[in-house]
């Protein structure tokens, strides 16, 4: 029985075991169901939160389903631990940060409210970098522990354009925005460097009535609704200009130019556009968004309101809800509080004061010391030259000259203001461009000194230190003109080399290539230009072959043409070449002038006096930008710029060439004559000065060849003596004292002041001098002369100095020389050629005057080989042609001009201009004296 129990109480036992595990398992099981229910509740509420936003359940727990409880409590406490960590970076430094980097990127009016600032026109200048955001209101992050509010503001000159979204709840909103920032941006700024554009496709007025004060200083312009597409094209139009002028040295954008010469003369164009959410007609929206894809880069900028808009250009956005905005600046968290607006009649005053200041400042006419930089000689000419010309509404209006308008054609009738004009535009250049920037050639056809300015003078020393050659009364010296196109295609062809050496074209990727090379641009400006294609001849031929060819491909190496003309139509040489002045896209119309502009372009017929119209764009009436020029001739003008310059030039600077055609080259001081020395091998006669741009002589080599004689050939005693006396006392210069003999024959009476002269001085420099006077006397010196040619034929021993014979009047001892000796049968002209023919290779060369080309031929009597040289004065063309190597010579005599020629130097004759004696014997003395003492 005993055992019984036990085996039952074992049993027993064993269930009550089982019962216990099973019961320990299924609380188990229980409680891990309620776990996994609660976290699963618990995740639902984490989604529903995530969903809804933790601020919004915070405030209703019904949202997501909340019920008090441990399973909310946690879905709650495991998001705000989330949110905590996710605003880690936030949270204390966040808004802080934020406000710091506003500050910086909207300094001053563009970043404090309006309360600060409302009321005052701007002092920003246009050349100031402008701030990179603009304020338009306050934000918060709704969500964030740290819910301080921080400053919002989006970029917009220069930077992007801005878009805004709206409803028909937040009309009045959008409006306070645009009228706030459009507020900002005026009162940054001086008054007239930004104009405000309004098109509202609801109504023509009414939008932004504030500002509407500016609209009688023209700095507010409201379009109609119905001519949108008028408004697109004026600033397509400009957009254009501004590429063609300011932008065409190869700038990307108004704000790189200012960066790079801290000069900005553009104001900036705000094009407010509402719309009302519908999309424009297609061909609306193209201009739209040509509009927006050049604009930034020209000082357009756009803000649009419910209007569709894609284009592929920086823009950013402002979505305007019932009690909230959002900007793309900060993203769809946070949320932005518009700045309020001001009252409409502070609005009202702060415009009318902007205005009034604007109409103020433009109403003070501009002087020439507006036209100075303020730093002189601060820019660069690598990409081209810029600088202004004159004012239009108080704003400059510049020239550019670079590789888009590479040259210039100016047309006025007399006392239209050319010169005026001239001064203006070349003021300005030089006083931003340095002399190692910028080189001028000037020259001036017509009768007047306008060009003498920029060189020394009696009772003014100073010199434009940019100006390398001014040429001035050059009136009937047309070969000055040709001369100064050969220079400018000789230096086209050196830089073209120069660039081909460093493989680039451009002569601003030569000096990018080459900083150590001096590469200035050069600036050629001719007045009065017409008269250089006045004849039909060579002269004309050949300048319009170079004219042509320096216009085609001067812009790449930086050679710059300036025409300037009372009337182009006549000039013969360009007929049928209209390719030549379409190389001139730079185009200035003064008052009544004609056919400068394009056919249809009128605009200069109406200029009032001191008025110009500056065309970039070969005179297409689009182009016109009509200015007013400064007077910049009177005293105290270009003149006190020209002194200021020339106080800073460099010191190894050295003043322009003059080319004065009213006045005869002075051979004391040519430099082809001052560096005249002692035994220079063979010697060279110095005849004249050739017309060029370097005032070089007239050069004789004087050698032992045959046919090393000089004939000057002509009636007018003045410009024979000048040449022989030049070539004697350029020769004297070449011997040292008693090393050279000078037989001087005066076969006319009137001559004989100038033997005796020329005598002196040679006799002076230590030389053995021989004078004979008359007829009679050369009948018994050329034989004797002759005889020695003779001698030194013979023998090597004989007196061997070089001899110079000048025989003045040659032709007046012909019938003298005629007679024959009974005993020789030769006559004294039978001497005179025999002297002609063989004293060159004898060191004895004779320099005569002929009173005629017939009867230089009587005294040669065959063949003109003898003649190696000759300068002619009065002499027709037509007669010098066997003197000429048989070619045909195209010439009508000049007064004070010659004709040179060297029959084995050159291929056609060339003109020269006799010498100015003044001064030359002393200054042959003086160097012969330093040549002893050395």
């Amino acid at each position: 029985m005993r055992k019984r129990n036990e085996r039952r109480s074992s049993i027993e036992t064993a269930f009550e075991h089982l019962r216990s595990t099973v019961a320990t398992a299924l609380g188990a099981a229980e409680n891990e169901f309620d776990r996994v229910c609660a976290a699963y509740a618990q995740q639902e509420y984490s989604q529903r939160i995530a969903a809804a936003g933790l601020a919004r359940a915070e405030r209703d727990p019904s949202i997501v389903g909340g019920e008090p409880g441990p399973v909310f409590d946690g879905a709650m406490h495991e998001a705000r631990t989330e949110r905590e960590q996710i605003f880690t970076g936030w949270t204390g430094h966040g808004p802080d940060q934020l406000a710091a980097l506003v500050a910086e990127a909207a300094p001053g009016i563009a970043g404090r409210p309006w309360q600060e600032w409302l009321g005052e026109p701007g002092t920003a200048e246009a050349s100031s970098r402008p701030p990179q955001l603009w304020r338009v209101g306050t934000g918060h992050v709704p969500g964030s522990p740290d819910p301080r509010p921080f400053p919002v503001a989006v970029p917009l000159l220069d930077e992007a354009h801005l878009r805004i979204t709206s409803s028909k709840q937040t009309g009045d909103a959008r409006e306070a925005l645009v009228q706030n920032l459009v507020l900002r941006v005026l009162s940054h700024y001086k008054p007239g460097l930004v104009r405000v554009h309004v098109w509202d496709v609801a109504q023509l007025t009414g939008t932004l009535p504030g500002l509407y004060p500016l609209t009688n200083a023209g700095l507010l312009t409201a379009h109609d609704p119905t001519r949108l597409g008028e408004m697109l094209e004026e600033l397509s139009d400009h957009i254009r200009r501004i590429h063609t002028s300011a932008l065409n040295g190869g700038h990307i954008s108004l704000r790189a130019l200012a960066e790079e010469t801290g000069q900005r003369d553009e104001p900036w164009r705000i094009a407010v556009l509402f719309g009302d959410g519908e999309p424009l007609r297609e061909e609306q929206q193209q201009q739209l968004q040509r509009v927006a894809r050049n604009g930034l880069a020209c000082g357009v900028q756009l803000i649009v309101a419910d209007l569709p808009m894609t284009v592929n250009s920086s823009v950013e956005s402002v979505n305007l809800h019932t009690e909230e905005a959002r900007t793309s600046m900060t993203g769809p968290e946070a949320v932005v509080r518009l700045d309020a607006a001001p009252s409409r009649e502070a609005v009202t005053k702060t415009c009318s004061a902007i205005a009034t200041e604007f109409i103020a400042r433009r109403s003070r006419v501009r002087t020439f010391e507006d036209l100075v930089p303020e730093s002189l000689w601060a820019q660069r000419s690598a990409s081209g030259l810029q600088a202004p010309a004159g004012f239009r509404e108080g704003e400059p209006v510049k020239v550019t000259l670079g590789d888009a308008s590479p040259h210039t054609l100016i047309g006025g009738p007399s006392g239209s203001g050319k010169t005026n004009f001239l001064y203006a535009m070349l003021g300005g250049m030089a006083a931003r461009y340095s002399p190692d920037e910028l080189e001028l050639y000037l020259l001036d056809f017509k009768e007047g000194v306008s060009f003498a300015q920029f060189t020394p003078g009696r009772r003014d020393p100073t010199w434009l230190p940019h100006a390398q050659l001014v040429g001035v009364n050059v009136n009937e010296d047309r070969e000055f003109g040709l001369a100064l196109l050969r220079f400018l295609s000789t230096e086209m062809r050196r830089r073209a080399d120069a660039a081909k050496a460093h493989e680039v074209t451009k002569l601003e990727e030569l000096r990018a290539e080459n900083p150590e090379g001096r590469w200035p641009r050069v600036v050629a400006v001719i007045d009065e230009f017409q008269y250089l294609f006045a004849e039909r001849d060579t002269v004309s031929a050949q300048a319009t072959s170079l004219l042509e060819d320096v216009a085609r491909r001067g812009r790449s190496q930086g050679i710059h043409l300036v025409l300037a003309s009372q009337d182009v139509s006549g000039i013969e040489a360009f007929w049928g070449k209209p390719a030549i002045f379409e190389q001139f896209i730079l185009r200035i119309a003064l008052p009544k002038a004609r056919r400068v502009l394009a056919d249809q372009n009128d605009a200069a017929l109406e200029l009032p006096r001191w008025h110009a119209v500056i065309n970039h764009e070969s005179g297409v009436k689009h182009g016109n930008d009509v200015a007013r020029v400064p007077d910049s001739t009177a005293k105290g003008t270009f003149d006190e710029l020209q002194r200021r310059l020339w106080e800073m030039r460099p010191e190894n600077a050295a003043p322009p060439r003059l080319f004065d055609g009213s006045l005869l080259p002075a051979l004391s001081t040519l430099p082809d004559f001052t560096r005249l020395s002692p035994d220079a091998a063979p010697a060279k006669a110095l005849l004249g000065q050739v017309i060029d741009v370097n005032g070089t002589a007239a050069v004789v080599r004087m050698d032992r060849s045959p046919g090393r004689n000089i004939a000057v050939i002509g009636s007018v005693r003045v410009d024979a003596v000048s040449v022989l006396g030049a070539a004697a006392l350029s020769l004297a210069r070449q011997h040292r004292a008693h090393q050279v003999r000078f037989t001087l024959l005066g076969l006319v009476e009137e001559v004989a002041p100038d033997v005796a002269e020329l005598a002196e001085a040679l006799a002076e420099l230590g030389h053995e001098v021989h004078v004979h006077h008359g007829v009679d006397q050369a009948v018994k010196v050329v034989p004797e002369l002759a005889a020695k040619v003779d001698d030194r034929a013979a023998s090597e021993s004989a007196d061997g100095l070089p001899e110079y014979v000048l025989c003045y009047g040659v032709d007046a001892a012909h019938s003298a020389m005629e007679k024959k000796d009974p005993s020789t049968f030769t006559s004294g002209l039978d001497q005179l050629r025999k002297l002609l023919k063989q004293g060159p290779e004898q060191r004895l060369h004779v320099l005569g005057w002929w009173r005629s080309a017939q009867r230089l031929k009587t005294t040669l009597m065959g063949p003109v080989d003898e003649i190696g040289a000759w300068v002619a004065f009065d002499v027709h063309g037509q007669e010098l042609s066997s003197f000429a190597a048989g070619q045909l010579v195209h010439w009508s005599p000049r007064a004070r001009r010659g004709l040179f020629f060297d029959r084995s130097v050159h291929a056609q004759p060339e003109v020269v201009l006799p010498f100015d004696l003044t001064g030359a014997p002393a200054a042959a003395r003086r160097n012969a004296d330093q040549e002893g003492a050395g």
